[in-house]
C-alpha cells in the first residue's frame, strides 16, 4: 500500500450563531471558552447579516481556537453562508434572488455555500422549513451536506423521542439526507462542489412541558457534526495567514465531514497515487494508466467507496487500497459500529479523476 504525504488535519465547526444578529449581545467569549475545552482548532461564525464580531476584534486566534467571521444571508428561503468578504453582503432586492446573493459574494472575492439545502423543520415544535429552492443558480463554492440541526430536528417525531434526542443528541442522528447526497453527487460530476458540515446552533431557548430549555449550549454539540480542513503546512500562529490557509483548504475541497462524538476522525485520509503523483480530497487527478486509491481510518469501520453517486466497493477495515483504471468522481463514506449498529461517521469530499 503506497504512503501519500501526510496533511495537517484541523478540526472545527462551520455555521454557528452568537447574539449579534438579534440583540447585539453575544456570548462569544463563553463560546470560545467551550471551543477551547472541546479541543476545536477553528470556528467559523455565521451570524445573520453582520460581520460585527470581526469589527469588535474577535476574529483571529483566541487561545487555541482560531475564530473566522463569516455571515449567513438568510431571507425566507435559500440561506447562504459567505466567507472571506470585507463587508457584509446585502440581501438587497425585494425579494433578493439567490443568484444576486451568490454574485455579490463573488464580487467581493468571497466564497459561499448553500446552507441546509433540505431542511424540513419539525411540526412538533412549530419549526418552519428553510430549504434551498432555486437550483438554477451558478457560482457557489459548495453546499452543506450534513447539517446537525436538520438531522436532529428530523428525529423530533413525538415527545418521548424528543426528550431522548435532547438528552443524547448524537444517538438519533441518521447522517446526511440521501436527497442531499444524491444531488451533490450529480452536481459534482459537472464541477467541483465542496461539501461541508454544518452545526447551525443558536443556543435558543424553548418552552417545553412548562420549563425553559436551551437548545443547545454550544459545549454539548461541539463534538457532533464537524468539518476537518487539510493543509499542506502547519498553521503558523499568524491569524491572517492561518485564516487564509484554512479558507483556501475549504474553497478547494480539502475537507471531510465527521461525527466525532463516538470516536475522533482525525487521521483519516483518502488519496489517489500513480507514478509518483498524489491527489487528495478536492483535487483533480489525470489518470494515465492505473492508479491506486487508498483509504486510511483511525479505527476499523465500514468503508463505502462512492463512484459517480453509486456504491462501487465496500469493505469493513481500517485501511483499504484498490486499483483505479476508470475516471469518475470518487468519495468515501465510513460507518462506525456503535452499540451494535452501523452509525454515520465520515463523509469525504471527492477526488475528481479524469482521463
Amino acid at each position: 500500500m503506497s504512503q501519500p504525504s501526510p496533511l495537517n488535519d484541523y478540526t472545527g465547526i462551520i455555521h454557528l450563531h452568537s447574539g449579534y444578529s438579534f440583540d447585539g449581545r453575544t456570548p462569544l467569549p463563553e463560546i470560545l471558552a467551550q471551543a477551547d475545552r472541546c479541543g476545536l482548532d477553528f470556528l467559523i461564525l455565521t451570524d445573520h447579516s453582520t460581520l460585527r464580531a470581526r469589527e469588535d476584534g474577535f476574529e483571529g486566534w483566541q487561545g487555541r481556537t482560531l475564530l473566522i467571521v463569516g455571515e449567513e444571508i438568510a431571507p425566507r428561503f435559500n440561506h447562504y453562508l459567505a466567507f472571506r468578504m470585507p463587508h457584509p453582503v446585502s440581501a438587497g432586492g425585494f425579494p433578493p434572488t439567490p443568484q444576486h446573493v451568490i454574485d455579490e459574494v463573488r464580487n467581493q472575492g468571497g466564497i459561499g455555500f448553500i446552507a441546509h439545502p433540505d431542511h424540513e423543520g419539525t411540526e412538533l415544535f412549530h419549526v418552519k422549513p428553510y430549504p434551498w429552492t432555486d437550483w438554477s443558480v451558478t457560482g457557489y463554492t459548495g453546499l452543506g451536506i450534513w447539517d446537525f440541526m436538520t438531522d436532529w430536528q428530523n428525529s423530533l417525531t413525538n415527545y418521548p423521542r424528543a426528550l431522548l434526542s435532547y438528552a443524547f443528541p448524537a444517538l438519533l442522528l441518521k447522517g446526511p439526507s440521501p436527497d442531499t447526497l444524491a444531488r451533490w453527487d450529480i452536481l459534482a460530476q459537472e464541477r467541483r462542489i465542496v461539501g461541508i458540515g454544518e452545526l447551525d446552533n443558536h443556543n435558543t431557548r424553548v418552552r417545553f412541558l412548562g420549563l425553559d430549555f436551551p437548545v443547545f449550549p454550544f459545549g454539548r454539540v461541539f463534538d457532533l457534526v464537524r468539518t476537518h480542513l487539510l493543509t499542506p503546512a502547519p498553521l503558523s500562529g499568524d491569524s491572517g495567514a492561518d485564516i487564509a490557509a484554512l479558507l483556501d483548504a475549504l474553497e478547494n475541497g480539502h475537507a471531510y465531514v465527521a461525527l466525532d462524538h463516538d470516536r475522533p476522525a482525525a487521521g483519516f485520509s483518502l488519496a489517489v497515487t500513480e507514478g509518483g503523483r498524489t491527489a487528495t480530497m478536492g483535487d483533480d487527478f489525470t489518470l494515465e494508466r492505473r492508479a491506486e486509491l487508498t483509504v486510511r481510518l483511525p479505527h476499523r469501520a465500514r468503508i463505502r467507496i462512492i463512484r459517480n453517486g453509486a456504491c462501487w466497493l465496500q469493505a469493513d477495515q481500517a485501511e483499504f487500497a484498490v486499483p483505479i483504471d476508470a475516471p469518475g468522481v470518487y468519495r468515501i463514506e465510513a460507518l462506525l459500529r456503535v452499540l451494535g449498529r452501523w452509525r454515520p461517521w465520515i463523509f469525504s469530499n471527492p477526488i475528481y479523476i479524469r482521463r
